[in-house]
Parts: structure tokens; C-alpha cells; sequence
């Protein structure tokens, strides 16, 4: 976006009718990394097959010496610089990505967790003490010269080493951290978590919330804010009072950013409810993927490209980039061009957030905060009614995503729509029997491989016939702490198929993915803006989880095909009968 301000899209964004809270300067302000000429001419010209690569590499010297010397070349060939001096400049100015990043072996990891020894399957006993091993390898430490020099790069210092998602993601993320940290406190390693939870407090510390991920060009957007959630977790394991004492406070301006940043109004049946969405004021092309959406962007009008970059931020935001979850109601349902994440209430959002809420009230009560608890309690008792009145369809026996603009539910299938299930945020007692229903009915129970992620094959990576590990979760989970036998025993039936998978894969190719493609026997999974990665952080976490929760039933065997719904009744009566003989 040479010769543009980021005042002027702003004030372009406000003019296009965005909304904006607050119309505060962009959070980074870096014009190497995150906006103007310099990393416009690089990334357009495709230097590297992902532009992610260029916004990783530090600098060599500072930045105003590597600006001015870029001014004066871009001056010299009339603002467009060949591709080979422009490729020349970047050599001499950049060093190769990863130099601000260590190899680090977490001090607490050990040889064997207790974990290990419920799997009762020998092979999966083995293959859950190799992902045990991967721990290490996903284990990084930022050089002194970040907190030195932080100018010189895109890596926001931490004081605390982290493990990384793994492949392109040499950073931590933030919400694949909370099924990371599930998995760390499996392998025993406290120590590691509660430092990874003290670099994400540090953050909301200074910039007010928790970033995409650990770069500055990720400022402008978070990600599904599970901090409360992932400090939940560590107090399970650890019951460390002390830190949650010493950290509540970092944990309620994190949700007053949401509160503050990301809330909306719907309006049904002479009502007003407060609901949140994922939001990013902010226009401009992602630095990471620059070059894709600038070109993105020359499909349409002038006009219409900063409203398409937010909302493609947004969608980055929303964790799920890009699904056709946020493509409703656009020209053409496949294309990114139509995307509208802004404009839709998201189901797994407000369940996360029911869910912090009801953990805050109970930390400040733990803490002996009576008002700040019965705050929480409130807060949460509205979103509950909200979540019943505006996203929970009666009919179908689920939640679902609310269009507010079409001022209507986009009942496609999508795991996040049992999200309400997995956090605890539901009144009714029957809603486990209705979610298994609606699994049935959209047939989701005869994947014999995953859950599928949507069942809309558009080419995105958040959509057909990819499933992610997250999106397992809280659908297992969800079902396993219904008190139905019958759900409980499908959690475990869709926890074998996934476990099976997983082992499936790593057996062939030694490697976890970040996703996998359900479609055709079990493979690493595709689509999207760039190629599978391995890994993988989340994947093992979920893994470990499962292998821990289910350990003494689960299998490493020839998989099993599903049955169809109507038959599941053969499967599911033994166990049914079982649970109520008079033991």
C-alpha cells in the first residue's frame, strides 16, 4: 500500500461505514513488517513462495538505516524496483528467518509421565511416548538480541521459552496454545505452561490483549480468547493460588477488551442482547500473507478493499482462516472476495466467554472477592440467555452462528455449533440427547476418520474434508461429560476414529499435521493459503488428552466403519443396558 497512511485508512474504513469502538492508531507501527512501500514492493514481488517468510526475517542493521537506503532505491527506479535489486536489497539488509529463535528443551520434561502408563494398547503406549518426545523439539527460546534490539525485529520479546506450533509457525499462537498446555500438563510439565501463561499476560499487560501470535505484525487482531481457560487448567494441575492472585486482574482486562472491542447488539422480539464477534477496525493487506490478499482485493472496486482486508483479518482473528463460515450471503459462496466475518454472531466465541466468565467469578471467589465474583456471575447469566434467545434453534438441537445483517441463523454444519455443549453454557438437561440428534441427522456420525469441519467442499482449509484437532475436542468432550451413557459412548467412539487416524499417518510418514483430510482413508490435510504443516502443536495436546481420557479402551487396530445413525442403537443398547443393571 505505497504512499498510504494509516491514518488515511482509517478514516477510509470510518467512510466505508466500519465501525469502530475507538479510533486508536494501529498497533504496529513498524513500516517494514506491518505496513508501507518497503513491504509492499517485496512481498508483490514474490520473492519467497510464502510471504510469511520475508515478515519473519530480522533486520541486519537498524531500521531507519534500512528505510532510508530502500527510499533512495525506490526513488531511483521511479518507485519500482527491479525484482533482482529488490532481491539484492533484501539479502544485505535481512537476515535469514529464525535467527532470533533457540532450540530449547524444557527443563521440566521427563522420561515417563503417569499418563502413559493408563494406555493400555502397547503400540499407542509407544507412539504417546514419541509425541511426549516432540515437547522438546517444539521447544524455543528467544535470543538476548530481541530484548536488545526489539526494532530489528517482528518477534515480540517474551521473556519465558514456549513450545511452538511447529512448520511455518516458529512463534506461539494463541489459541493453539490452550490444547498445547493441555497436552504439557499431561507430560507433567507445569513450569513450562505457567511461563507460557506469564508471556501471555505480559502481553494483555502491555498492549491490552493477547495478539494472534507472537509478532508485531499480529498486533491489530487476537484469536478465541481461551487465557482464562488455559489458566484453569494450570490451577487444576498445580492449585498455584499465588499466581492466579497475582495475575486475576491481567485476566479481566483481557475480557474488558472484547467487552470494550468486540461487542455487539442484536435486537429480536422487542429485546436487546449484548453478543460478541470477531472485529479488526484496521484495513490494509495481512503482512503474512500480503501478495494474496492484495491481489485478492484487485477483484474488486477501490472502494470496497479496506472493508475486505478487515474482514479478512477478522477471519484470521476467528481462528478459522478461512472457512465458509464468514462466506454467507457473499456473491459467489467459494470465493474469499464475499467474506463477512464481522457481520456474523459466532457460536464457539460466546461459549468461550460464557465459560471465562463463570471461571472468573469462581477465581474471585476463590480469592475471597465477593462483588467482582457476583460481577462474573452476572455477565454470565446474561450471555446464557443470549446464547438461548438469539443462537440456540429448538428445532435442529443446536446453536448456530447469527447473520446481522440478514438478521437470521446460518444453519450449516460446523463442530463449533456444539461449542455451547464443550464450555457448559446450556440451561436445558436434555440438550446432550438433542446435540447427539443433530449429529445424526447431518450425518456426522458416519465419518469414519473425523469430524469434518464443515460439509461445504469450498478449497478453504477451515471447511471440507479437513478436520482439525481443536474442533474434535469439543465435540468429544462436549458429549463425554453429558450424563447419557449413549453420548458418552459416542464421545469414545469419535475419539478411537480420531486416535486412529493420527496413528494411521504417523505410522506412515513419522509426522503429526495441523490437519487432516477425512475424505479419503486418513491423510495430512490441504486447501488454503499454504502447505500442510507438521508439527504439531495442537494435534498432540488433543492426542495426549484422548489417549489419557480413554487410554484402557483405545486401540491401535484395523479401523472400524461407522455405522449408519439408524443403527447406532445396536451399538450403543449393550452399554445402555450395562449402566442400568443394579450393581
Amino acid at each position: 500500500m505505497p504512499g498510504r497512511t494509516w491514518k488515511l485508512c482509517l478514516l477510509l474504513l470510518l467512510g466505508l461505514g466500519l465501525e469502530s469502538q475507538e479510533a486508536l492508531p494501529p498497533p504496529c507501527e513498524s513500516e517494514i513488517y506491518c505496513h508501507g512501500e518497503l513491504l509492499h514492493q517485496v512481498q508483490m514481488a514474490k520473492l519467497y513462495q510464502d510471504d510469511k517468510q520475508f515478515v519473519d526475517m530480522p533486520l541486519s542493521i537498524a531500521p531507519e538505516q534500512v528505510l532510508q537506503t530502500f527510499n533512495e532505491l525506490s526513488r531511483d527506479h521511479n518507485h519500482s524496483i527491479p525484482r533482482e535489486q529488490l532481491q539484492a536489497f533484501v539479502q544485505e539488509h535481512f537476515q535469514a528467518k529464525g535467527q532470533e529463535l533457540q532450540p530449547w528443551t524444557p527443563a521440566d520434561w521427563k522420561d515417563s509421565p503417569q499418563f502413559l502408563q493408563k494406555i493400555s494398547d502397547a503400540k499407542l503406549r509407544v507412539w504417546a511416548g514419541q509425541l511426549h518426545q516432540l515437547w522438546k523439539k517444539l521447544g524455543k527460546k528467544m535470543k538476548p538480541e530481541v530484548l536488545s534490539h526489539p526494532e530489528r525485529f517482528s518477534l515480540i520479546y517474551s521473556e519465558h521459552p514456549f513450545i511452538v506450533p511447529g512448520g511455518r509457525f516458529v512463534e506461539f499462537y494463541y489459541w493453539d496454545s490452550y490444547w498445547v498446555m493441555e497436552g504439557l500438563l499431561l507430560s507433567e510439565m507445569a513450569e513450562t505452561v505457567k511461563g507460557m501463561l506469564q508471556n501471555f499476560l505480559d502481553l494483555v499487560k502491555t498492549y491490552g490483549h493477547v495478539p494472534n501470535g507472537g509478532r508485531v505484525y499480529y498486533l491489530q487482531r487476537s484469536q478465541p480468547p481461551l487465557l482464562t481457560l488455559m489458566m484453569d487448567c494450570y490451577l487444576t494441575h498445580t492449585n498455584d493460588t499465588t499466581f492466579l492472585q497475582e495475575n486475576i486482574e491481567m485476566l479481566a482486562l483481557e475480557l474488558d477488551f472484547w467487552t470494550k472491542n468486540r461487542t455487539v447488539s442484536v435486537s429480536l422480539d422487542g429485546k436487546n442482547y449484548l453478543l460478541n464477534r470477531y472485529y479488526v477496525p484496521y484495513g490494509g493487506p495481512r503482512p503474512e500473507s500480503y501478495s494474496k490478499d492484495a491481489e485478492l482485493a484487485d477483484t474488486l472496486p477501490e472502494g470496497d478493499r479496506e472493508a475486505l482486508w478487515a474482514e479478512l483479518k477478522a477471519g484470521a482473528e476467528s481462528g478459522w482462516d478461512f472457512s465458509s463460515r464468514w462466506l454467507i450471503g457473499g456473491p459467489n459462496p467459494n470465493s474469499l472476495s464475499g467474506i463477512r466475518t464481522s457481520k456474523l454472531v459466532p457460536v464457539d466465541l460466546n461459549a468461550f466467554l460464557c465459560q471465562a466468565e463463570e471461571l472468573m467469578s469462581k477465581f474471585y471467589s476463590r480469592l475471597g472477592n465477593d462483588s467482582q465474583a457476583t460481577k462474573y456471575r452476572t455477565l454470565r447469566a446474561q450471555r446464557l440467555a443470549a446464547l438461548n434467545a438469539v443462537l440456540w434453534d429448538e428445532e435442529t438441537g443446536a446453536w448456530f452462528d447469527y447473520d446481522l445483517e440478514n438478521k437470521k441463523k446460518n444453519q450449516e454444519f460446523y463442530p463449533s455449533n456444539l461449542t455451547p455443549l464443550w464450555a457448559g453454557c446450556f440451561s436445558d438437561p436434555g440438550v446432550a440427547d438433542k446435540a447427539l440428534k443433530y449429529l445424526e441427522d447431518n450425518r456426522i456420525l458416519t465419518y469414519q476418520y473425523g469430524i469434518p469441519t464443515s460439509l461445504q467442499k469450498t478449497g478453504q482449509q477451515w471447511d471440507f474434508p479437513n478436520a482439525w484437532a481443536p474442533l474434535q475436542d469439543l465435540v468429544i468432550r462436549g458429549l463425554a461429560k453429558a450424563p447419557l451413557p449413549r453420548a458418552q459412548e459416542v464421545a469414545f467412539q469419535l475419539a478411537q476414529n480420531w486416535i486412529r487416524t493420527n496413528f494411521d499417518v504417523y505410522s506412515q510418514k513419522s509426522a503429526m499435521y495441523e490437519k487432516y483430510d477425512i475424505s479419503n482413508g486418513g491423510q495430512p490435510g490441504g486447501g488454503g493459503e499454504y502447505e500442510v504443516q507438521e508439527g504439531f502443536g495442537w494435534t498432540n495436546g488433543v492426542v495426549l488428552m484422548l489417549l489419557d481420557r480413554y487410554g484402557d479402551r483405545l486401540t491401535s487396530g484395523a479401523q472400524l466403519a461407522f455405522l449408519e445413525p439408524h443403527c447406532l442403537v445396536a451399538v450403543l443398547l449393550p452399554s445402555l443396558l450395562f449402566s442400568f443393571l443394579p450393581w
